[in-house]
């Protein structure tokens, strides 16, 4: 054997001997693992951003963010109601799938079942850091908490801020902030709030800087009751609500500064959206605007479903770009769990759908939706597909004279007969073309039919027909 030959050879009995480690692909496999932050604010407007076309808010962070990044002027989220619509962002599901329909109160005993593969399970499954900072409302029994549903820190309300003690309308206990799975405070002061979210959000970030993670931020505001820091009192002409959109914009502004400091820009997707429309009832300036939409929250009309959404994700998505086609809250989980290379569970539905191509620009590239439903509870009251919305006939709340001075008003009980409208010509739905379209009419009701047989409908149990039973609701 010659010296080259044995070299050789005890270069590969080496090798052999020393077999490389599992984890040292982790680092550089950590690398094309983008990390993931969901900016989830409570009954915000589709107007109330400066670039969805504020008059009166400035939000020169939210402005950039799209600036840099992606509108998507047809984004749905799951229900025009807290916990409805926050089991949908977090399931990929329609809240009627998963039995949490509306919204819950401090006494509720159930929530978000045990069961159900989260947002926060499929990056765990990843190996990412995980936290959410702010207001959860998917039950407050320990066994609901974050903490049992994938994240590794928790940080806010279990639920809304108006359920507390002060609530003159009903008797609430003290309103728990809740640090992991301990109340640290009762009834804090809601002034401060964003302000801490913000913190404790930043201080996330630059912890796990080194990994991969996931940070869900639902602010509590701008659900009644205001409030507002000093630093933002009276800085907008839009009143309380303006100044409470404007502190929430420097949050963002924050979270995107904390982002770019350590050097994660183009290694980061940001998304920034709402739970819901605008809560019309107390007034301009204490809730936000819908406009050009109709209605807002608690109704199936484009003001209780369509919000803004910006998303950022530097080299990834395309800067200054808009996204006109229909995407929903129900397919981030989809989308990522793709993305990442996480399968998902062949044992149940989910109705999101991978939107990617959406989000990169793809040339081309169409919703992954044929339709979509509107339902108020287990009521299935329209049904969009393409340009077209199809309501069917129901009652709503209609504001006729809005409250002064944060004060609620009623308004009155409306009703909508069998209705078409085209949203890509009258996206304040105000033009019923039913009868000029009854091809369509027909295909939309077909459509809905599905969605009842799949997710039932509360209105065919007064038709003598079977109702879908109740989804799998944690108890």
């Amino acid at each position: 054997m010659n010296h080259t030959t044995a070299l050789g050879l005890l270069t590969l009995l080496l090798v052999l001997s020393f077999p490389s480690e599992p984890a040292s692909a982790a680092p550089a496999e950590a690398e094309t693992r983008p990390n993931v932050i969901v900016i989830f604010t409570d009954d915000q407007g589709y107007q109330d951003v400066g670039c969805f076309g504020s008059p009166d808010i400035k939000t020169p962070r939210l402005d950039r963010m799209a600036k840099e990044g992606r509108r998507f002027t047809d984004f749905y989220v799951g229900a025009a109601v807290c916990s409805a619509s926050r089991v949908a962002l977090l399931t990929g599901c329609y809240p009627q799938r998963v039995g949490i329909t509306g919204v819950l109160m401090p006494k509720a005993k159930i929530g978000i079942n045990p069961d159900e593969l989260t947002l926060a399970e499929v990056f765990k499954q990843r190996g990412y850091a995980t936290a959410v900072v702010g207001k959860w409302h998917l039950g407050h029994r320990p066994k609901f908490l974050p903490t049992r549903h994938g994240f590794d820190e928790y940080f806010g309300l279990p639920y809304s801020n108006d359920m507390w003690p002060l609530n003159k309308r009903r008797k609430h206990p003290p309103l728990p902030l809740i640090d992991g799975e301990k109340t640290i405070e009762e009834n804090p002061d809601q002034s401060q709030l964003v302000r801490r979210y913000t913190e404790r959000a930043v201080d996330f970030i630059e912890r796990n800087q080194k990994r991969p993670f996931f940070l869900y931020l639902p602010h509590t505001m701008p659900h009644v009751p205001l409030h507002v820091s000093e630093k933002f009192k009276d800085t907008s002409p839009r009143g309380l609500y303006g100044d409470v959109i404007q502190e929430i914009d420097w949050s963002v502004g924050q979270i995107l500064d904390t982002v770019k400091r350590c050097g994660l820009d183009e290694k980061t997707l940001v998304l920034f959206t709402s739970d819901n429309g605008p809560w019309l009832i107390y007034g301009r300036e204490h809730a936000g605007s819908a406009l050009p939409l109709r209605e807002g929250k608690g109704t199936t009309f484009e003001g209780g479903f369509r919000e803004p959404c910006i998303m950022w994700w530097p080299g990834t998505i395309p800067a200054d770009t808009k996204c006109s086609e229909m995407a929903a809250t129900i397919d981030l989980l989809p989308t990522m769990a793709k993305l990442l290379g996480v399968e998902l569970p062949k044992d149940r539905i989910l109705d999101g759908r991978d939107i990617m191509p959406l989000m990169t620009g793809q040339p081309d590239a169409k919703s992954p939706h044929e339709a979509y439903a509107f339902y108020k509870g287990r009521h299935l009251q329209a049904v969009r597909s393409g340009q077209w919305k199809l309501h069917f006939p129901h009652d709503y709340h209609k504001v006729t004279a809005s409250g002064k001075k944060g004060k609620r008003t009623r308004g009155e009980r409306a009703k909508i007969g069998l209705s078409l409208f085209d949203l890509a010509n009258d996206v304040g739905e105000t033009k019923n073309v039913a009868d000029e379209h009854p091809d369509v009419v027909a295909r939309l009701k077909k459509l809905a039919d599905r969605f009842r047989d799949d997710l039932g409908d509360t209105a065919t149990k007064r038709e003598g027909k079977n109702v879908r039973p109740p989804g799998r609701v944690g108890t």
